[in-house]
């Protein structure tokens, strides 16, 4: 009886140890196939320098297209008729409305002449969800609303009683095909927006509108880009600003062009030498862009397929959603790790903040990763091993996002031969280069790679916080007749 006890002892002892050696293997298996997954999406988002070189002068090429001709180009390449550029003299309180992405922002400034500071105040409002894909009505009227809330916000001021017509310049986030200085119409949206009502719309027309509506006397006076109003601030403070970049939430460049190089205006901007140029780069394109299988993806499922390519590689929105994408990948090959949630399956649940906070956890355990995937996606007690492999995805992601953006810049200075011959200050605005410090590191080093060691130096990167609005108001500063005088204006930022 005792044998056969201790025979039985012995084979259940065996049994145990090859099922955990059957599970250890499985996990072994799986974690193969999980760090396959990372390391084949890794080579496939790579970016060396000979990549780099070909997209600098892939988007130098279709900057000439654009140039040429409507529809020559993935690149729009429009004419904002910006030439009146600040000379630092400007004088005055002036006002701009900064509508963009998913805030509005209203602001107040003061110039004191001699490219001295700028002092502002600013007001910032989310604007709702459900009116990304309402009416241009209801748009414009929360618009004219928050503009209206903020100017009563004013009325202590003496000067502000005494105004009758004030005038607004146009900050809007989205391409408009530029009319003249103070109007354009919607070319189509980005940045999830979707109204259909207002494409080939005036937007200058629109706002006007609701403005009436709101019982304000004010009149649209200049409409520019975000991108622009960053590009004139920076030109305020320094002459040598050439061109201008945002990346935030989207993405957008516009830069300082040869009136004769614009050849498909036909000789109607003569009267000028040069002209600012809103690229509208968030929709190029190029064979030499990296792209993988979960990009594929991102762009069918989305509101615009086949369109915005550039930025849905490189810009705020997008990147949250391809980290996620991959994990997704990931739980689908890891059983055995534990790491699976039905909220992988949710498009944009995983933010681009997210993702900074993760790529930049420096704690042992990778604390922060594991709270967010934790709050995120319902995902506890995710291994060390998942987690090293979610930052190292975020890392992947982000470099190539920065690197590819850094080619762009030079893509623009190789096209108008500021490529490292003298120099040049490129602006730069938005979240995601000022608030994500590894993608600030990634783009620097990628620009220092590209234009080699004895060039790098000529090449001045700046950062104009918040210049889309304050831009604005400083253009309007800069056309106005009477801002010598001090009189107040209002401007209003178009953007990415």
């Amino acid at each position: 009886m005792g044998v056969v006890l201790v025979a039985g002892c012995a084979l259940g002892a065996c049994v145990v140890a090859a099922v955990m050696v059957g599970r250890s293997v499985k996990r072994r298996r799986e974690w193969r196939r999980v760090a396959k997954v990372v390391e084949e999406f890794e080579v496939a988002c790579a970016t060396p320098l000979v990549r780099l070189r070909q997209v600098v002068d892939a988007m130098a090429i279709e900057m000439h297209a654009g140039l040429a001709s409507d529809g020559g180009s993935k690149l729009k390449m429009l004419i904002t008729y910006v030439h009146n550029l600040p000379t630092g003299r400007e004088k005055g309180t002036y006002y701009a409305l900064d509508l963009g992405g998913t805030y509005i922002r209203v602001l107040r400034i003061e110039l004191a002449g001699e490219r001295s500071s700028v002092k502002h105040v600013l007001r910032e409002q989310a604007i709702p969800d459900h009116l990304l894909t309402s009416t241009s009505e209801e748009l414009f009227h929360f618009v004219a609303d928050s503009l209206k809330t903020f100017s009563e916000s004013e009325e202590d001021d003496p000067q502000h009683l005494q105004m009758e017509t004030r005038e607004l310049g146009f900050t809007f986030s989205f391409p408009v095909q530029q009319k003249s200085p103070v109007s354009g119409t919607l070319i189509k949206w980005t940045k999830g927006f979707s109204i259909r009502n207002m494409i080939g719309k005036d937007v200058s027309q629109c706002l006007e509108q609701a403005l009436t509506r709101q019982g304000l006397n004010m009149r649209v006076a200049a409409l520019i880009n975000d991108t622009v109003g960053t590009f004139v601030l920076s030109h305020y403070h320094d002459e040598d600003t050439i061109a201008a970049v945002t990346f935030g939430t989207g993405t957008n460049a516009c830069y300082l062009e040869r009136s004769d190089a614009i050849i498909k205006s036909h000789g109607l901007l003569a009267t000028s030498e040069f002209m600012v140029v809103n690229m509208e780069w968030g929709n190029f394109w190029s064979s030499h862009l990296p792209r993988t299988s979960y990009d594929v993806d991102l762009d069918v499922e989305s509101c615009n397929p086949d369109e915005q390519g550039f930025e849905k590689l490189i810009s705020g929105m997008y990147l949250g959603d391809i980290v996620r994408r991959v994990l997704l990948q990931v739980s689908q090959e890891s059983e055995a790790l534990a790491f699976a949630s039905s909220k992988l399956h949710s498009p944009f649940v995983l933010t681009t903040p997210m993702v900074a906070a993760m790529h930049e956890d420096d704690s042992q355990d990778l604390s922060e990763v594991a709270r967010i995937l934790q709050e995120t996606f319902e995902i506890p007690d995710v291994p060390l091993e998942i987690r090293k492999l979610v930052v190292k995805t975020c890392d992947v992601v982000t470099c190539r996002a920065a690197r590819l953006a850094a080619a762009g810049i030079m893509g623009i200075l190789r096209k108008i031969g500021r490529d490292g011959t003298r120099r040049t200050v490129v602006a730069i605005d938005g979240s995601l280069y000022t608030n994500y410090r590894s993608f600030r590191e990634y783009l620097n080093e990628a620009m220092e790679q590209i234009l080699g060691p004895d060039a790098a130096s000529s090449v001045v990167i700046k950062v104009m916080k918040d210049g889309s609005g304050i831009g604005a108001a400083v253009l309007a500063a800069a056309s106005s007749s009477s801002s010598s005088s001090g009189n107040w204006k209002i401007a209003v930022a178009e953007g990415t």
